[in-house]
């Protein structure tokens, strides 16, 4: 087995039957996209990515031990979800062999997200995330000692949702097999990064609130049979090692060049499978960040996941600047002029401690 998901379990004078434990986990945008992958949720190639603040995911869970095998109910923002309890039950019975407790346990999850479901932000990276660091908390209180607890929440996340793995660490985080990383889990950079991206700035421009066309699974499935997605690999993984080096020696202009040819390479794969993910707005606020990156000179860079809205990402020295060119410029390509301001956070965090 594997070290991540290794654990010993210590004895106890009692047998926790029932309680409570509640986490909640951030969004993560990925600089690197993580975009193809093979079995059992393993990467075509590495990606890294910048840990959020403002755009979570709080999540608590009701355990109680039965005599039934697993069962799940959750509820999101109030209300049962059937269809996503149905897919947490098949995740969390895939993981019986590593945590033998979940075999005979009813599960309530009750989750909420601080940003809308439709805001284009990687909403399964923070509810996965902060499910699998739920089920974790659940094994420690049984006494189960674990060497790497965020690592092995890491490891079950990533068995969630590819993502979800990186939004286990504050900051930066790397997943991957690339230089200290691994496919399995993602690990920490923040470390290993200039001390500039610790305070950086990402305002998340709403161009389209309406649920994105081409879910995250499909977009990995259309990659498949993709004429372009080995050269892709190939290039992600060259992106890789150059973005490492800028960020580990600061170097802004580097890093947001490869950003933005990520995140317009990964819009190329969807519109060769005619997929076009781009709105007129979409268009407008590239052309305008790139005429005031010009003009103005200043370190404002975007990058797009799977939709049309634009993440603009800032070191936190020109964030007063930036914010008035959001509110003159690009506020009028935004639907119902919708801008979350976020910047890059310390994490997950345990809500009953």
């Amino acid at each position: 087995m594997h070290s991540s998901l290794s654990a010993n379990s210590l004895s106890s004078d009692y047998e926790v039957t029932e309680g409570r434990v509640g986490w909640q986990s951030p969004s993560n945008i990925a600089l690197v996209k993580y975009w193809g992958k093979r079995a059992n949720q393993i990467p075509e190639n590495p990606s890294i990515s910048l840990t959020l603040t403002n755009s979570y995911t709080n999540t608590y869970c009701s355990f109680k031990n039965n005599n039934d095998g697993l069962k799940v109910k959750f509820f999101f923002e109030g209300k049962e979800n059937i269809q996503f309890g149905a897919r947490i039950e098949k995740w969390l019975a895939s993981l019986i062999p590593t945590f033998p407790f979940l075999g005979n346990m009813d599960l309530v999850f009750e989750s909420e997200n601080s940003f809308p479901h439709s805001a284009g932000i990687a909403s399964s990276a923070s509810a996965m995330s902060a499910i699998a660091l739920c089920i974790c908390e659940i094994e420690r209180i049984m006494g189960t000692h674990v060497v790497d607890f965020y690592q092995r929440a890491s490891h079950i996340a990533r068995l969630g949702s590819g993502s979800a793995c990186r939004s286990i660490y504050s900051t930066a985080a790397l997943w991957g097999a690339i230089e200290a990383g691994h496919d399995e889990y993602a690990v920490p950079m923040k470390d290993k990064i200039d001390p500039v991206f610790h305070t950086f700035q990402d305002a998340i421009l709403i161009v389209d609130q309406k649920p994105k066309s081409v879910s995250s699974s499909l977009g990995h499935q259309l990659m498949e049979n993709n004429p372009f997605a080995r050269p892709r690999y190939q290039r992600a993984n060259e992106n890789m090692t150059e973005i490492f080096s800028a960020m580990a020696g600061g170097d802004l202009e580097k890093m947001g060049t490869i950003i933005e040819e990520e995140a317009l390479s990964l819009h190329a794969m969807m519109m060769l499978s005619n997929y076009l993910l781009l709105k007129p707005g979409s268009l407008a606020i590239i052309e305008k960040v790139r005429k005031i990156r010009n003009s103005e000179k200043w370190p404002l860079y975007f990058t797009i996941d799977a939709g049309p809205n634009i993440h603009l990402l800032y070191p936190q020295g020109i964030t007063r600047q930036v914010k008035d060119f959001i509110e003159i410029e690009l506020k009028q390509h935004c639907s119902e002029e919708r801008i979350i301001y976020d910047m890059v956070g310390n994490g997950p965090v345990n809500l009953i401690t």
